[in-house]
């Protein structure tokens, strides 16, 4: 059972590297080949090739475990990008850019989920799966086109932050009132956990940079992941048993770390194992999509995708020009907005467990399949940019 399962691990890294290698060779991202290489090899169809069984790796607990440690480490490097105060500083002008994401792509989701004759609960779960984009997909999107660097990288990034905190308390609520978990009580009580929970965070990582400068500045290199690492997850896994997404969770141990002498020494020895994980996150996407049923959704999820595409860009743009960016920067921060990933999975996964047929058959496969779609337009609208912009004549 060990050797199968190690036998499956050491299959699906080979094929990471292989896909990694032919996507730098012809200079594309890595994560639209990532999702499909665990397409290929996955459980489901295609099965074979000239009677060769394709059936290679399972969507086994150990992948989905890995893949979290991604999603984790991928959002501790996004909050590395911010400080709490420059958050508290900048309130106004997030909450402008997060109401304009909110409305806009909230609107669209309950459209479509009305349209399609969804009930309420329906209704909310395609809401919430439209509207979040996925932090993981576009942090390393934007790494690898070098945009961090860039003005429309702030905007992007804090409406990632702004949407981060929004799905934290509708996660909660979802889970514990909308799905049958609970009560209203419940529900209320859950979501001041997280609050207390993320504003505890939040004090630690304003208050405290003194503190975790002398915690983690030890010397052997090993001592030092260890401990970065180990915070990382282990916060994580506290705030997913109260109901707060490990990965907020994991943007404010980021921040904590924002303002110390640590980063570059972060960055330095960190780097490589995020996106060992989060290369392992981007397959396990693929791993879990069964193109069968998501066919069987293609009308709902063609509108869906054509429709959020827009809006996204839409607020993005709209965003963009709150920050006094240009015309060409802020159709960036619409482009770069586009994906949706990690977050849309997890309500797909309590859609799944709804009481209510049609919900736990229609949601998750689309859920599935929409995130398959957007991931991949998402990043190559970042890849594509600049000729995309000369082609719709936006001049910087």
């Amino acid at each position: 059972m060990a050797g199968a399962l190690l036998l499956e691990v050491g299959i699906a890294l080979i094929t990471l590297a292989l896909v990694g290698a032919l996507a730098h060779r012809f200079r594309q991202s890595v994560i639209p080949g990532y999702i499909a290489a665990g397409i290929l090899v996955g459980p489901y169809v295609p099965t074979e090739i000239g009677g060769i069984s394709l059936r290679l790796v399972g969507n086994s607990e150990f992948v989905s475990t890995v893949g979290e440690l991604g999603i984790i480490l991928l959002l501790f490097f996004l909050g590395l990008e911010f400080n709490v105060g420059t958050l508290v500083a900048n309130k106004t002008r997030l909450a402008k850019l997060g109401g304009l994401d909110l409305v806009l792509n909230g609107i669209m989701g309950v459209l479509i989920g009305y349209v399609f004759g969804f009930g309420v609960t329906g209704i909310i779960l395609i809401t919430g799966i439209v509207y979040i984009s996925s932090s993981a997909i576009i942090t390393k999107s934007l790494t690898d086109a070098g945009w961090l660097a860039n003005p429309e990288s702030d905007v992007i990034l804090s409406t990632l932050v702004v949407e981060d905190i929004v799905i934290a308390v509708y996660l909660a609520v979802v889970s514990a009132l909308v799905l049958g978990g609970g009560t209203f009580a419940e529900a209320t009580m859950t979501v001041v956990q997280a609050f207390v929970f993320l504003a505890a965070l939040a004090a630690v990582a304003y208050l405290g940079t003194d503190y975790i400068e002398r915690i983690f500045d030890v010397g052997p290199d090993e001592l030092f992941v260890l401990r970065i690492v180990g915070v990382a997850v282990l916060i994580g896994a506290i705030a997913l048993s109260i109901g707060v997404s490990e990965a907020v969770a994991a943007f404010f141990v980021g921040t904590a770390f924002s303002e110390t002498d640590l980063i570059e020494r972060i960055e330095h020895l960190v780097t490589p194992l995020r996106d060992i994980f989060a290369a392992v996150f981007f397959f396990s996407i693929g791993l879990s999509t069964d193109l069968r049923v998501v066919a069987g959704v293609a009308l709902l999820l063609l509108v869906a995708v054509i429709l959020t595409t827009g809006t996204k860009l839409i607020s993005g743009y709209a965003s963009g020009r709150v920050y006094g960016l240009s015309t060409l920067r802020s159709t960036r921060v619409g482009m770069g907005l586009v994906a949706r990933g990690e977050f849309s999975l997890i309500i797909a996964t309590l859609a799944s467990t709804s009481a209510i047929p049609v919900i736990r058959n229609t949601v998750p496969a689309f859920a599935v399949g929409y995130v398959l779609v957007m991931s991949l337009l998402g990043t190559l609208l970042i890849e594509y940019e600049d000729t995309i912009s000369s082609v719709l004549g936006i001049s910087p």
